[in-house]
């Protein structure tokens, strides 16, 4: 019986002379000068990966552009959007009902303010039209940053708001602001050819769409606003929009509408991809 209780105390004695050794001074079974190796060495290891990340930081670093990609993994064709955003692309609302659209009217104003004329006279060049502007580095010197062109809020006709403050949505014949994503160094059309916007009704809703309205003409995106050279080098750039009017569209049902750039570079956009090159939504406008 007594061995018994003597097995656990020299477990516990054992335990204790483990962690803490008076006689030899050892803690953990190592001595105080073998303990200050093993962090010594540890202490070494950790500065030498630190070192090494750091540096290697720093060469990856003196490689990279401040105002331009190394490599970009982007779609050739750029995505397309639409303003005002509805809920999952979809604009719906009651003519009749203020409460239904005036947020859709406020959401253009906002997008819009920048595009006022007298402020793009402030920051932009008045571009000669049809070329692209390009801006060239010239030598060690950049040439950062870069200037854009106006693309003032009157190019946007019946759709910019000044005259009809309201975008058609008082009157059923609603306004919608199309865009294309930035990419930069994109060149979207060739022989001074702008590529231009075209809206649709999907098969079904052929007959319910009615005729349309673009802004600017034609609903280009003409090539002056290209090439883009990143947010950095071109602050003041402002996306060319093309606005498309809807002036006479059935009431009281939906039509799904895809609306499509036109280039003779770019790529069609593929069924994998449904936002490459368009952009599809769903109208629906009511006379209650």
């Amino acid at each position: 019986m007594s061995g018994s209780k003597e097995e656990p105390r020299r477990v516990s004695g054992d335990w204790r002379e483990f962690f803490w050794n008076a006689r030899t001074h050892e803690l953990l079974g190592r001595t105080a000068t073998s303990w200050g190796l093993v962090l010594l060495f540890y202490l070494v290891f950790y500065l030498f990966l630190a070192g090494m990340f750091a540096f290697t930081m720093y060469i990856m670093l003196l490689t990279l552009d401040d105002y331009k990609p190394t490599w970009q993994d982007r779609l050739l064709t750029p995505g397309m959007m639409i303003r005002p955003k509805g809920d999952q692309l979809e604009i719906r609302y009651s003519v009749s009902d203020t409460e239904s659209w005036e947020d859709f009217v406020q959401n253009l104003n906002t997008f819009l303010s920048s595009y006022n004329d007298s402020h793009q006279v402030q920051l932009n060049a008045d571009c000669p039209p049809d070329q692209y502007f390009i801006q060239e580095d010239s030598g060690e010197v950049r040439n950062n940053p870069k200037r854009s062109c106006q693309f003032n809020r009157t190019m946007l006709g019946d759709c910019s708001g000044l005259e009809d403050r309201f975008y058609g949505y008082s009157k059923a014949q609603p306004c919608i602001l199309i865009k294309l994503n930035r990419v930069i160094g994109m060149l979207p059309g060739k022989d001074g050819q702008s590529p231009y916007v075209s809206c649709g009704a999907k098969n079904e809703d052929s007959e319910k769409i009615g005729p349309l309205a673009y802004f600017p003409d034609n609903g280009t995106f003409n090539l002056m606003y290209y090439p883009y050279y990143g947010k950095k080098a071109q602050v003041n750039y402002t996306q060319p929009l093309v606005a498309v009017k809807f002036l006479n569209a059935s009431l009281n049902t939906d039509i799904n509408v895809e609306c499509k750039v036109v280039s003779n570079t770019l790529q069609a956009g593929s069924e994998r991809d449904r936002f490459a090159g368009r952009v599809s939504f769903k109208l629906r406008i009511n006379n209650q």
